[in-house]
């Protein structure tokens, strides 16, 4: 017999039963754990590991930093350093340039940072993810205890004396187009105050706002927790209205990234939503907040006693003036659908940076929703979490002076406020 290593040449049955085997081996992997696959499929794994995350001095940075001392990054491949800014322009600008990958943000931060507004460079960025509902506090100064509580009607005899003076009274903020400012100009407004012609309306960083209110520099502020609390607690300040009495539920503060960033590092983006809902979910377990006090209240993060932190993330709201409620509505970090990046919420500050002059016409609601709150990021993560979330809402919003938003037609809803700044 005649023996050589050359192939034999494959009949048609062979050739057959060989594709067949092929294609029942590409249908057993593709139903397979894709941990037990080897290189035969793309890594899951995040495309940088190294991570560093901005955060300002606020009860709500507390998703972020529960990830990242309770190894939930680390858990899904991100080696995490989480870095205290000292005002929201720095946070801005450090997620800006590079040195901070991911920041805790004011929600309307990302948006004007995408339109270039308010003094922000361009910088497109994104939203893929909110961190929380809830939970911060208008504080009025003691001078106006007794005179003022919840209606902000009563505040407009005081305001319109001093502005015949010519001495303006003075409200402060933490950033222009974040949330703090939305709802101290909402309040404002609510009560036939205009916040640019009636009153000095001025930005303090959240930390500095209790020492500058102390010092006589400002009548009222609108901040996040705990500086109402600490106000109160120092007797210099009672809260006027805690801001889910403005609107229940309302969307606070996010995780952004630079549209840059995630187009890169999808997985990424991917591996810390996943690591901030673990994280959000242990949060809202109210037996684990004590521990959340005690971790954020380091000097690394707010700096602050935990006894002061504790009480309004319980619901227990001592509003420094007489008035003690147990609120339902306390800051939540995963609950009713919290997390999910609503277009609307993106229109509804859309409306107001429209109301208030910071744009000239209607600005492209729509098209500035879809490119800023990443819902196909949010979506994607949590589909591989198998965590069934709640989705998109288009309800309309009802506020507390009961003037109505309509998602469907924001431009309406912007020129319905008898006080505004309508340009174009």
């Amino acid at each position: 017999m005649n023996f050589t290593n050359a192939p034999l040449k494959p009949t048609r049955r062979t050739f057959a039963k060989r594709l067949a085997v092929a294609v029942g081996a590409t249908a057993l992997l593709r139903n397979m754990p894709r941990g037990w696959i080897g290189n035969l499929y793309a890594s899951d794994a995040p495309e940088t590991s190294k991570m560093r995350f901005g955060m300002i001095a606020l009860t709500d940075c507390s998703p972020i930093v529960i990830a990242h001392e309770k190894g939930l990054f680390k858990k899904y491949g991100i080696d995490s350093t989480v870095a205290k800014g000292a005002n929201w322009a720095a946070i801005r600008d450090s997620l800006t340039n590079g040195d901070n990958q991911a920041t805790h943000m004011l929600l309307g931060m990302p948006i004007a940072s995408t339109m270039g507004l308010l003094g922000s460079p361009k910088k497109p960025m994104i939203i893929p993810w909110l961190l929380n509902r809830n939970g911060q506090a208008i504080t009025l100064k003691t001078d106006f205890k007794g005179k003022v509580m919840a209606d902000p009607k009563a505040l407009k005899p005081a305001v319109e004396k001093a502005k015949s003076l010519g001495e303006p009274l003075t409200f402060a903020m933490t950033f222009p187009p974040g949330t703090h400012a939305m709802w101290m100009r909402y309040y404002l407004a609510a009560g036939g105050i205009h916040p640019d012609k009636d009153v000095s309306l001025i930005t303090i960083p959240p930390p500095q706002m209790v020492a500058n209110m102390r010092v006589g520099k400002m009548d009222g502020f609108c901040v996040g927790e705990p500086w109402n609390a600490r106000a109160i607690m120092d007797k210099i300040g009672f809260s006027s209205v805690a801001t889910q009495d403005l609107w229940k539920d309302h969307p606070e503060k996010v995780c952004a990234f630079t549209l840059e960033f995630a187009e890169k590092h999808p997985k990424t983006v991917k591996a810390v939503l996943k690591a901030l809902h673990e994280a959000s979910v242990w949060l809202d377990d109210l037996g684990n907040r004590p521990e959340q006090c005690e971790i954020v209240s380091r000097p690394t993060y707010i700096n602050c006693p935990k006894e002061i932190i504790l009480g309004r993330l319980l619901g227990d709201y001592d509003m420094g003036d007489g008035r003690k409620t147990k609120d339902d509505y306390y800051m939540i970090f995963s609950k009713r659908n919290c997390n999910f990046p609503q277009p609307k919420y993106c229109a509804w500050w859309l409306s107001q940076f429209r109301r208030w002059g910071m744009v000239t016409g209607a600005p492209d609601y729509a098209g500035i929703s879809k490119q800023v709150m990443r819902t196909d990021l949010y979506e994607e993560a949590m589909k591989e979490m198998s965590y069934a979330h709640g989705g998109r809402s288009e309800t309309k919003e009802t506020l507390f002076d009961g003037i109505e938003f309509d998602p469907s037609d924001p431009e309406a809803y912007a020129k319905s406020f008898k006080v505004h700044n309508l340009k174009g």
